[in-house]
Parts: C-alpha cells; sequence; structure tokens
C-alpha cells in the first residue's frame, strides 16, 4: 500500500467530513483523483461515533458512496473507527471554526470523554462499530479495519489538563478489547489493526495497552514521524511480531520524515505507507504541533503534512515525482472499480 490519511479540504474534522449536511462528493471525487494521480492505492481516513447516532442509516450510505468514487479511482480504503487524538469533548452538528495558525484545531476525539467516562453509553458504540462492520465485512474496497488511533494519546501538547492525563490508557484499555471482539464477532473478511505510536515497542517497554494492541492486531501497524535512522530502529522492533507491518502514519518535513527519506526505506522494507494529508486545508496540518503553543503567524518555513495545494498543484515537485515513481515500481493488479 501507497497513500496517504484523508480528509477533504473542506472538513476541519470527521464530524464536518462525513454529516449529511456538509459531505460533499464532488469534491471528494476530485481529491481522490490527484490522488490517484500521485500514484497512491490507499487512503485512510477517519469515521466519528456521533455521525452514526444521529443518522446511523445516512452515515453508513455516505461511506458505501465514498467507497465507490474511491474505487473508481483505484483506491483501497481503511476506516478509523475510533480516534483519541485531539478535542475531548466533541458534539454533532454545525463544528467551531478551527482557531488560525493552528496545527488541526478543529478536530475531535471519537468517542469522546464523557463517553468513555460512563460505561452505559458503551451499548451505542456497540451499535455503531456492529453495523459498520456488518455492513462492510465482505467488501473488497475496504482493505482492513483500523479499530482505534493512539488509544492511550493524552494530547499533552494540546488539551492537556482537560484531557485525563496518564489515567487515559488505563480507561480506554479495557474499551479496546471490547471494540476488536465486537468487531469480530461480525467476521469482518478484512483484517483488524490498532496502531502503535509512542515510545520503544520492544518487549522490555511496552505498556499493558500498547501490549494489548499488538497482541489483538491481525496487521502490526504503527506510526512514526521521526527520521530514517529512528523508523529503521521501529521497524526492527516490530519484526518478531511475525506478521505484516503497516506505516499508518509518518512524514512531517521539518523532523527529517520526509517522502525523500522514509518512502524509499518503506518500499525496501515492504512496508506499507501510508503518509499524513493530501491537500492543504481545513485542518490546518500543513502547520506543525508546536502551533498549539505559539500559532504560526503567516506561511511557515516549510510545510508539516500535506502534499498539495487546494487546486492539486504539488507543494514539491520533486515529491510528487518520488511518489509516483515508487508507486510505479511496486504497483500491484489494478484494483476493479465495483
Amino acid at each position: 500500500m501507497i497513500g496517504c490519511n484523508y480528509t477533504p479540504g473542506y472538513a476541519a474534522n470527521q464530524i464536518e467530513f462525513w454529516s449529511a449536511e456538509t459531505f460533499d462528493p464532488a469534491t471528494i471525487d476530485r481529491e481522490l483523483g490527484d490522488a490517484a494521480a500521485l500514484g497512491f492505492n490507499a487512503m485512510r481516513l477517519y469515521l466519528h461515533d456521533l455521525v452514526h447516532a444521529a443518522d446511523p442509516q445516512g452515515l453508513l450510505d455516505r461511506i458505501d458512496r465514498f467507497l465507490a468514487l474511491a474505487a473508481r479511482h483505484g483506491l483501497g480504503v481503511i476506516p478509523v473507527i475510533f480516534d483519541s487524538v485531539w478535542h475531548p469533548f466533541p458534539h454533532p452538528g454545525h463544528q467551531r471554526e478551527p482557531e488560525p495558525g493552528v496545527h488541526n484545531a478543529g478536530w475531535v476525539q471519537s468517542p469522546g470523554l464523557a463517553t468513555l467516562g460512563d460505561a452505559a453509553r458503551f451499548a451505542a458504540l456497540e451499535g455503531y462499530v456492529r453495523s459498520l462492520i456488518a455492513r462492510f465485512r465482505d467488501d473488497a474496497r475496504v482493505l482492513l479495519w483500523d479499530v482505534w488511533n493512539e488509544p492511550d494519546n493524552a494530547n499533552a501538547g494540546s488539551y492537556g489538563a482537560r484531557d485525563l492525563g496518564a489515567a487515559k490508557a488505563d480507561i480506554v484499555r479495557p474499551l479496546l478489547a471490547l471494540t476488536f471482539a465486537w468487531a469480530r464477532s461480525e467476521q469482518p473478511s478484512q483484517p483488524l489493526t490498532t496502531g502503535v505510536w509512542a515510545g520503544h515497542w520492544d518487549d522490555a517497554s511496552l505498556t499493558p495497552l500498547r501490549r494489548l494492541q499488538l497482541d489483538l492486531s491481525d496487521i502490526v501497524s504503527f506510526h512514526c514521524y521521526d527520521d530514517a535512522a529512528a523508523m529503521s530502529v521501529r521497524i526492527a522492533e516490530l519484526r518478531r511480531f511475525g506478521r505484516p507491518l503497516l506505516c499508518t502514519e509518518y512524514m512531517a518535513r521539518p523532523r527529517g520524515s520526509t517522502f525523500e527519506a522514509i518512502l524509499p526505506l518503506l518500499a525496501r522494507e515492504e512496508i506499507g505507507a501510508i503518509s499524513w494529508g493530501l491537500h492543504r486545508g481545513r485542518t490546518q496540518t500543513h502547520l506543525a504541533w508546536d502551533t498549539w503553543r505559539a500559532p504560526c503567524q503567516g506561511e511557515p518555513a516549510a510545510w508539516f503534512h500535506d502534499v498539495l495545494w487546494p487546486d492539486g498543484r504539488p507543494y514539491r515537485q520533486a515529491e510528487a515525482d518520488l511518489i509516483r515513481r515508487i508507486a510505479a515500481a511496486h504497483a500491484g493488479p489494478q484494483r476493479s472499480a465495483t
């Protein structure tokens, strides 16, 4: 796989992406065409439980519409079911404007803290997971299910004390196990995963939650936004599991995680490569993480994430050329559009 994490340029978060009022197939179709033109064959994208709660059938139908658009461009899809990163208090409906100059300033967690702290709400989450898997469990357009993104991320550099801090891992861990059980009970044909993302992953360094992530995952997925030397260490730590490896997040230019440094390495190691971001848009992920402490004034010296301008032009032509060369060298059979 070679691709990116995708959010349409019009959406600041998952709720704007998928809500009936803001879902925009025409924009999505154009942007997925740009992704295919780069040589990408996979899109990882985030869902949200509150959109399902407000409109269960509508969300499933919009996902089906997205899958059809992606398949038309030769793109498989990796849906992310839950996510512990950024704003802890999501709400349905109209979303607030992102703070100017701040990285991913509109993104919201799924489920939010109110749900994580109330076991009585877990039944609604179970219905969401089961209906999602049941609808698409035999759909070849879905490559795999990413069950929970960074489940123990306490958002220390952004929301700080408003999140759960060190207690988050212990609170999320039993729900993570339940989510895998709900998903597997629907007998999906696709593999399940949840990516490890922080610290080291040798046996001595694994926390209980990260050990659970690796134990539960059919495919071992991971995030690494560091340079090639650090990426090589992470790969070596995960090879011992003897399962396929997939990097579901990388590429942060000022940190040395560039396409030039990382994509050839992942290709040589036969590891799927899913970078962060496609078009510069309302997520503002072209800005660095540290803009949470000091918002960016004007243009950054270099984009942090993202590959294309809103009109589809490459941010750096050399990057686009490299992606196309590696994608062509590792191309497999063409994906069916049905």
